[in-house]
């Protein structure tokens, strides 16, 4: 029996295990949402406020679960809007297939009404992506744009399809089972056995992971190697739900606004084992100076990220969880009692640090970023400070997936909120994607049907705060924490560390009132600037069933402490401002 494209895409979606996808209709996707529509008691479609928001829907969904997030879009603008959403999954090696729909192939050049070449303009940010011109090919596209985002290094792949195309008449034939990611690739025994030497020789060993261990499903196999190791853990941003943060091993995130106990640990070691991490600027800072006192093993899914940023004295292409299985077996049980003793030392260097830099926020006059124009500014003597929300955030919440969206707060809430298993920490880290919270939010309670907590900042929720009108359509149960400094912090704390205090155009001068607005959305809301408030409002939030939006008075000049200048390197980090 023959059978449009439109409904082929639709079957092969459900055959790939496709339970959900997000999306917004068009001119040229019409005849694949008139299937979306015949089948909607068998694949849910959500429907959002945007495209952006809908490929960050489809990206917190794959973060998730690991399970491949889908987005559909028309032509043109539908498909330029997903740029940015499939570039944030593409930097953070998600699994994501995006459908587009196109003009009919006899349009294609011919500059024709919403017309774009979105397999151009996504190129650069896709691992793959596919224009489909015959029908007859239009199922093994899609099963291979499921196959090359799950295989390896995860990540986005696009398949952009000509309204003619949808409407040809094609056999079809579902498959039993979804497609299989190719075979992974595994360590070479004689590196990992070199590797194994190296650890045996070490008196200073340190593992430095990231997201790889998370897609990889490679954390039990962590802990197991760093006990048999003695070695303490950091992570990079994305590594974070890696391991639990109270983990006694776990001196928690590194780099440019890590944690002074991880990146010191790193400085003082003779070996890092580097675990699916790429060393990006902001985890490494002065890549020269951070390798120069030890060596360094690199084992990672993608050949491309091994000796690309930091040169490795050991690089190991393979599956991470493979590799440390074997490297674990390789090793007997190591003891290390002066490192030890060593990192000990740096956890308390750091308890005081951060003491002294709460105790000088919390004892200043706060204030409101002076508005052009208003003379009426004063001083305002109740605010929070960062870590104080989390904690009263964090006490009142359980085991909920925390998403961030991008700045000061998701540092804050990096470095602070305890997690506690893989999955459970959703945030741009490559692209750095301001808008990524809300969207990420409901793809991740559509996935796993779990409450969801989202740290925000007032520029970032107003990049997305249309997607709050999805949210409450969908009675997603998440918990918008707002961290309403009036500025773009940032940026901000860069004008006041580096740029004698110009503060050019990163006071918001915004007079929003989000509890009203999340009120005009159909959600409700509270507003906060003491702890006693913020405990009621949890409290209400968590037994809230839909969106909630709490927002917490930040001072302006609340800086993300500690933090290596720009290409620094551990001897220049910054852990009080004046």
């Amino acid at each position: 029996m023959e059978i449009s494209g439109a409904k082929i895409v639709v079957e092969t979606l459900i055959e790939q295990g496709c339970d959900t996808v997000f999306g917004f209709p068009g001119g040229q996707v019409i005849d694949l949402y008139d299937e979306l529509y015949t089948a909607r008691d068998r694949i849910r479609h959500i429907l959002t406020a945007h495209e952006q928001g809908a490929a960050h829907a489809a990206d917190g969904y794959a973060r998730a679960t690991g399970k491949t997030g889908v987005v559909i879009a028309t032509s043109g603008p539908g498909a330029t809007n997903l740029v940015t959403g499939i570039a944030t999954a593409y930097l953070d090696s998600v699994p994501l297939v995006a459908i587009t729909g196109n003009v009919p192939c006899s349009l294609i050049g011919r500059d024709s009404f919403q017309e774009v070449d979105i397999v151009g303009v996504t190129m650069p940010v896709t691992k793959h992506n596919f224009i489909v011109k015959d029908v007859n090919e239009l199922a093994d596209t899609i099963r291979m744009a499921f196959k090359i985002a799950k295989s390896g290094r995860p990540g986005p792949v696009l398949v952009d399809i000509p309204k003619d195309v949808q409407t040809a008449l094609c056999s079809f034939e579902a498959q039993k089972q979804p497609v299989i990611p190719y075979p992974l690739r595994f360590a070479d025994e004689g590196r990992l056995e070199r590797a194994a030497e190296m650890i045996r020789n070490a008196q200073r060993p340190y593992i430095y992971f990231g997201g790889g261990v998370i897609s990889g499903k490679a954390s039990q196999e962590l802990l197991e190697f760093a006990e048999k190791i003695d070695a303490p853990m950091g992570c990079s941003l994305m590594g974070l739900s890696a391991v639990p943060t109270d983990h006694p091993r776990f001196l928690g995130m590194q780099g440019m606004h890590g944690h002074f106990a991880s990146s010191a640990a790193e400085a003082e070691s003779d070996l890092v084992i580097a675990l699916g991490v790429r060393f990006s600027d902001r985890s490494t800072g002065n890549k020269e100076r951070s390798s120069r006192n030890f060596r360094l093993i690199h084992i990672d899914i993608d050949c491309a990220e091994l000796q690309k940023n930091v040169f490795a004295d050991l690089a190991a292409e393979g599956d991470i969880k493979d590799a440390l299985e074997r490297l674990t077996a390789m090793i007997s049980q190591q003891e290390h009692p002066d490192w030890s003793a060593r990192i000990v030392q740096l956890r308390a260097e750091e308890k005081r640090r951060t003491e002294r830099a709460l105790a000088a926020s919390r004892s200043k006059g706060y204030v409101i970023p002076s508005v052009p124009g208003d003379t009426d500014n004063k001083p305002a003597p109740r605010r929070l400070d960062p870590y104080t929300i989390i904690d009263i955030v964090s006490a009142g919440a359980d085991d909920p997936i925390v998403v961030t969206d991008v700045g000061q707060h998701q540092m804050w809430t990096a470095q602070r909120y305890p997690l506690k298993r893989p999955r459970s920490f959703l945030s741009s880290g490559g692209l750095g994607t301001m808008g990524f919270g809300v969207g990420a939010a409901i793809g991740a309670h559509a996935a796993t049907g779990k409450r969801i907590v989202l740290f925000t900042g007032d520029g970032g929720f107003g990049m997305s705060l249309n997607e709050l009108a999805t949210a409450v359509t969908q009675h997603t149960p998440v918990v918008i924490i707002i961290m309403n400094n009036g500025v773009l912090g940032m940026v901000r704390q860069l004008q006041t560390m580096f740029y004698d205090r110009h503060y050019s155009n990163t006071t918001l001068n915004r007079r929003t009132n989000f509890v009203r607005l999340a009120e005009a959305f159909g959600a409700a809301g509270a507003q906060c600037t003491t702890a006693e408030e913020l405990e009621k409002a949890v409290k209400d939030a968590f037994g809230y069933n839909g969106p909630f939006v709490i927002d917490c008075a930040v001072d302006c000049d609340e800086f993300v402490l500690p933090m290596l200048p720009p290409g620094g390197s551990i001897d220049e980090i910054i852990t009080e401002i004046d």
